[in-house]
C-alpha cells in the first residue's frame, strides 16, 4: 500500500472509530448489554466510560485532519485499546457473569489498535524527547 493509499485510510479509520466512540457506544451497551455494559442499568461507571469514549472520538475527528501531526494520540489510543482490551478479557474469563464480553467489547478494542497500529506503524514506535520544545 503506497503511502498516499495509507494516509487516506487512516484518516477515513479515525473519522469512522471516532464516530463510534461519540454515538455508537451507548446504543450498544443497550442494544447488547451482555457485551457492552459491565453493569445493569445506567451506572455512575458506564457514564464515566461514555464520556471518556465520546471525549478520545472527539480528539479522533479532530486528529483525522493531519494524522501525522498527532502520532501520540494515535500511539495513545492503540496502547490504551490494546491494555483495556486485555484487562478486560483477563475479567471476562475470570468471572462468567462477563463472559459476553469476549464477543463484544474486548475484540471491538483489538480491532480498534489493529487497524490504526497497520495504518500508522509509526505510532507503535513513538519516542519521547525530553528537550523537545
Amino acid at each position: 500500500m503506497s503511502d498516499s493509499d495509507r494516509l487516506k485510510y487512516l484518516k477515513f479509520a479515525l473519522r469512522l472509530f471516532a464516530v463510534v466512540f461519540v454515538f455508537g457506544f451507548y446504543p450498544l451497551t443497550v442494544v447488547w448489554p451482555s457485551g457492552w455494559a459491565w453493569h445493569a442499568g445506567q451506572s455512575e461507571y458506564l457514564q464515566m466510560m461514555i464520556a471518556i469514549y465520546a471525549t478520545l472520538g472527539v480528539f479522533l475527528w479532530l486528529a483525522s485532519r493531519d494524522p501525522e501531526r498527532h502520532v501520540s494520540l494515535i500511539a495513545f489510543t492503540i496502547w490504551s485499546s490494546i491494555v483495556h482490551g486485555a484487562t478486560m478479557a483477563v475479567q471476562s474469563v475470570a468471572n462468567a457473569q462477563h463472559f459476553g464480553h469476549l464477543y463484544g467489547d474486548v475484540p471491538a478494542l483489538i480491532v480498534v489498535a489493529a487497524v490504526l497500529a497497520w495504518l500508522s506503524p509509526q505510532a507503535l514506535t513513538v519516542r519521547f524527547n525530553a528537550h523537545a520544545a
